[in-house]
């Protein structure tokens, strides 16, 4: 069926051609989007026959046609939504209507003329000139409108688009986010940079990196897996304030949670702490909810999330307690093992207690997580590049958000002591990073640094559940 489909669009392209003109069209210059003549025009009651003294241009492509004979509707539908097109024989010539009856559903056509309602109070364009701009040779899938197949949603991101107006409306809010954080924290005097994807070294989180090899160099990288240890060399050299908004790679599974590549927003800040950190990131992200969607109570899931301050700051041994009334600091390895198994937590391949206590927490506190807040003060075993606290140095001053049950941002005061860092590292065992221990030894200011997950924040924000409703193109599988 879709062979014969485009057996016919070849025709009428070589049909197009004997006409003169061309099926693959040269430049044009809307005056309008379908959303600036709504705008205008939306409010106006036009008296019958009455239509617009000026006359608009619009380009897009063709969703709908009605009609037959010497007279047809149409919806052309823009990036900014769709406008109503009114074709007949009488006003746009017999050539200009000749070409519109080689015009397919996926088309792409400019049209000029002036604007009228409808007897049904529908705004419309009535044409006065069309020009053919390209020739779809393909259909649009049988059901495009509204388009749910996930697998041709993610695979073929532009049907997606064309078929599902909320799709866009979800990137169009992806944009606005991270605009707003740029505005948010120039204006708080921080300087965006650019860092290295390349590193020689993997570092600055425990992930498994991708691994790639330099043929001029003769030596192996690795996409990096966070830009921190970059970023942290300039506060070494006095930067004090910066941001990076960047792509990052892990070479690990893929779920609702987790693609291979993914954004993330990493901000610096020479003498200050965790704590100042938390109040950062409370207010960047209640910012960003009421300057992009206009509000501070939003729906995530089956919840109404409160964004408005201030935001719950627990430690992590204590909210640990609160949801498995457990004491985790009293417990031992073994016991922690054992009640991890009655949870049907799956902890065979932790090394240690801090492992097995945060499977437990990822797995029976964090779900329940859904108003915003701060968990704070974490093991240093899970924190190797953490400070301590002052009072308990078996811990360090780290914070993770979350909302809605999702892990959005994790920050700390950093580590600062080249000695203590280079312990660190070696307890983690793994290659050393000597040029940034060397950095450190130059002298580092006390430092608050965050890791925002932005894909994870549109998500909350889009009210979506999967990583991928939220990203133009995800990693899938290889198509059968």
């Amino acid at each position: 069926m879709e062979e014969d489909l485009i057996k016919e669009r070849k025709k009428k392209l070589e049909e197009l051609k004997a006409m003169g003109v061309e099926p693959f069209g040269r430049r044009f210059s809307p005056t309008h989007s379908a959303a600036d003549i709504i705008e205008k025009y939306g409010e106006k009651q036009f008296a019958e026959n009455e239509e617009s003294a000026e006359d608009v241009s619009v380009a897009g492509r063709i969703m709908l046609v009605r009609g037959h004979g010497k007279a047809a509707f149409a919806h052309l539908q823009d990036r900014s939504g769709k406008i109503q097109i009114y074709i007949r024989l009488d006003i746009i010539g017999e050539d200009g209507f000749k070409i519109y009856e080689k015009v397919d559903l996926g088309d792409f056509i400019g049209v000029v003329g002036s604007i009228f309602r409808t007897r049904t109070g529908e705004l419309t364009i009535k044409v006065k000139k069309l020009c053919f701009l390209t020739k779809a040779m393909r259909p649009l899938p049988e059901k495009w409108h509204g388009l749910k197949d996930v697998e041709t949603r993610f695979r073929q991101r532009y049907l997606d688009f064309i078929s599902n107006p909320e799709v866009r409306k979800i990137f169009s809010l992806r944009a606005k986010v991270i605009k707003y954080i740029r505005e948010f924290l120039d204006g708080k005097g921080y300087s965006e940079v650019e860092t290295p994807m390349l590193h020689q070294i993997a570092g600055g989180a425990a992930a498994k990196p991708f691994k790639t090899f330099h043929n001029a160099l003769g030596m192996d990288l690795y996409l990096r897996i966070a830009p921190e240890l970059y970023l942290k060399r300039l506060i070494v050299a006095g930067m004090e304030k910066v941001y990076e908004i960047n792509r990052s790679f892990r070479n690990e599974g893929i779920s609702t949670r987790h693609n291979p590549e993914f954004t993330m927003l990493e901000v610096y800040t020479a003498y200050a702490d965790y704590n100042d950190v938390m109040d950062l990131t409370e207010g960047l992200i209640k910012d960003a909810a009421e300057k992009t969607l206009g509000r501070k109570k939003i729906i995530f899931g089956e919840n109404e999330l409160n964004l408005e301050s201030p935001w719950k700051r627990t430690p992590y041994y204590e909210i640990l307690k609160e949801f498995t009334q457990k004491d985790f600091i009293k417990m031992n390895e073994e016991e922690s093992r054992r009640y991890a198994k009655e949870l049907n937590v799956n902890v065979d391949e932790c090394k240690n207690k801090d492992e097995i206590v945060n499977q437990i927490f990822e797995k029976i506190v964090q779900p329940k997580l859904i108003q915003p807040a701060f968990v704070i003060d974490y093991p240093v075993s899970t924190s190797p590049l953490a400070k301590s606290k002052p009072d308990n140095p078996d811990l360090v001053e780290r914070f993770e958000l979350f909302i809605g049950g999702e892990e959005i941002a994790n920050a700390y005061s950093e580590l600062n002591d080249p000695i203590e860092q280079r312990k660190r590292f070696e307890e983690q065992g793994g290659t050393i990073d000597e040029d940034f221990v060397r950095a450190l030894e130059h002298g580092m200011p006390p430092t608050g640094g965050l890791g925002i997950g932005v894909d994870r924040l549109v998500m909350v924000f889009a009210n979506v559940l999967s990583i991928r409703e939220v990203i133009l193109f995800p990693q899938l599988k290889p198509e059968k």
